[in-house]
Order: structure tokens, then C-alpha cells, then sequence
């Protein structure tokens, strides 16, 4: 780390970025928690570190830092690649889409699949959004697809449950800062077990379903996120199985089961080779989210 130490000369948001992506690439760091690359994360973490506009980098590159910015540019960088923290944790922030999200290490970094999905209100899965009156967020961590089931079905109240109550604790921020504490409930509990005798229009759930085998070979930036909230069993079905065991208890007539299950399809359709499953196109493809309808359930 011994160019930690020698960094008097660098002075413009030009040099330090130069000098970001290069300490970055030299750790091997991954990325995958809102960029790809090491340019991307440099640019993204010394704007927001500058209190710089993220999608204005060009017309501040050759301004020069004070003392103190500099001090802030390097202790970022240098976290990231000693502590090998995802961005989110040292800058206290994650986007879905146009939609910014508080978080910390008491949550998975948000990046579900189904944020896109919401953004179209689910269509044409469902017909009229007027109609969703009340909805379910399983496994809501920070509280992201709850807040967007919220704005893409204005009519519905809304469930957001976890098992975590540090988790509970972020979500509660992010349902105050959208201002939805009147139509989102937060709770604590296992799945379904503390929602006896509640129903819903739609049920959404990101899930853990990470395999074993996959779990054991996570980069450090995926290690720093809640273990709960990463594995599910030794084929990364677990929590998908009991969703599946018990959604249409709570589910009204036509409602609909919407699951991120990751890299998962092919492990999912052979342990349940009768079911229906329509898997729903994202830009990542169309084998991550699956929907099931109420009546799809029957014999589960």
C-alpha cells in the first residue's frame, strides 16, 4: 500500500481519478454492486465524495482539490481497497434506476432484478395498477421493492418483511425519506409466519439463493454483505421452496408470486417440473424472475 503514501502530487479530479482506477486494478478488486469496472466506481466515488454532480464528470476533471478534499478523495479509495467494501457502504447510498436508497452493512446492497419490472407496474402481468390494493414485499432488506411496489401501485398498502430487525431498522429510514410510512408496514418475521390470515393482490420476494458452493467462493465485497441475506441451503432453494409452500395461502384469486432466483432456473424446474412457471424478461435476460398466478399453485 505503499502509494498510499506518496500522493502529494496528485492535485486535479483528474489525477486522483487516474490514480483510483490504478490502485483498483491492482488489488483486483470486483465489481458488482451498482458498476463493472474499476473507471466507473473511481468516478462514481469521488464525485459523490466531492458533493459533485454523478453524471457530470467532464466539466470538473482538470479542477483542482483543496487540502482537505484530497485528504476525503484518498481515505475513500483507500477504504475501498483495503477494507474491500462495496461503494454502498462507504458512501451510504444505492441506486435502483432513477430511485436512491440509504444503506449500510446491516443490508444487502440493492440490485434486484424486479426494480425494472416495477418501473412498468408489472405489465402486462397486471392489467390495471388501480387494482393492486395490497401488496408483499418478502425478504425487503432495505426496503427498496417494497418503496417501488408503492409508487408503481399508488391504491395499495403495503407489507415489507424480514427477518432481520437491523435490516427492518434501514427500511424504516428509506420508507421516512419517501415519505410512505402511512402505506408501508414494516415486519418482523420469518417469511410468512407473522402474516396469519393476510392476503394479497401481489407478493414480491428477492430472496436468499446463493448455493453453497457459490457462497464459498464470493469475493470480499460479497462477504462484507448480511450473510442472511446471501445463502439459501446447499442449492440455494431454501427460502424459495418454503415461498412457493405457502404463497398461495396468501394470495387472492388471480394474484400473482413474483421471485428473483438468480442463477437458479434450471435447479428450480426440475425440483418442480409440474409447475407453470413464466419467466419475465429483464435486461439480464429471462431466466432470473419467475411469476406464478394463485391458481398455478394448486399443487404445490
Amino acid at each position: 500500500m505503499k502509494h498510499f503514501e506518496d500522493t502529494e502530487s496528485l492535485i486535479t479530479v483528474r489525477d486522483w481519478l487516474r490514480f483510483a482506477v490504478s490502485r483498483f486494478n491492482e488489488a483486483r478488486l470486483f465489481f458488482g454492486h451498482g458498476s463493472d469496472n474499476a473507471f466507473d466506481e473511481a468516478a462514481y466515488l469521488i464525485l459523490h465524495t466531492l458533493h459533485l454532480p454523478l453524471d457530470r464528470l467532464e466539466p470538473f476533471l482538470d479542477a483542482s482539490l483543496t487540502h482537505g478534499e484530497s485528504e476525503q478523495v484518498q481515505a475513500v479509495i483507500e477504504r475501498r481497497v483495503r477494507e474491500r467494501l462495496p461503494a454502498a457502504y462507504l458512501t451510504h447510498e444505492a441506486w435502483l434506476g432513477e430511485h436512491r436508497f440509504y444503506v449500510d452493512e446491516r443490508v444487502i446492497v440493492p440490485r434486484s432484478f424486479i426494480a425494472e419490472l416495477l418501473h412498468e407496474q408489472l405489465a402486462p402481468w397486471v392489467e390495471n395498477p388501480d387494482g393492486v390494493t395490497r401488496a408483499l414485499d418478502l425478504c425487503t432488506g432495505s426496503g427498496c421493492l417494497a418503496i417501488l411496489a408503492a409508487l408503481a401501485f399508488p391504491d395499495a398498502q403495503i407489507d415489507a418483511v424480514d427477518l432481520s430487525k437491523d435490516a427492518l431498522d434501514v427500511a424504516a429510514k428509506n420508507v421516512a425519506d419517501y415519505g410512505l410510512t402511512d402505506r408501508i408496514d414494516l415486519v418482523e418475521s420469518d417469511l410468512f409466519a407473522a402474516l396469519k390470515g393476510r392476503r394479497y393482490d401481489v407478493i414480491l420476494s428477492n430472496p436468499p439463493y446463493v448455493n453453497a458452493e457459490s457462497v464459498a467462493a464470493l469475493p470480499l465485497e460479497y462477504q462484507a454483505e448480511p450473510a442472511l441475506a446471501l445463502g439459501s441451503g446447499e442449492d440455494g432453494l431454501d427460502a424459495t421452496r418454503q415461498i412457493l409452500a405457502h404463497a398461495k395461502a396468501h394470495l387472492n384469486p388471480g394474484g400473482l408470486l413474483v421471485v428473483e432466483i438468480g442463477h437458479n432456473r434450471d435447479a428450480l424446474e426440475a425440483a418442480y417440473p409440474a409447475l407453470p412457471f413464466t419467466w419475465l424478461d429483464t435486461e439480464s435476460g429471462d431466466q432470473f424472475v419467475f411469476m406464478l398466478r394463485r391458481e398455478d399453485l394448486a399443487g404445490v
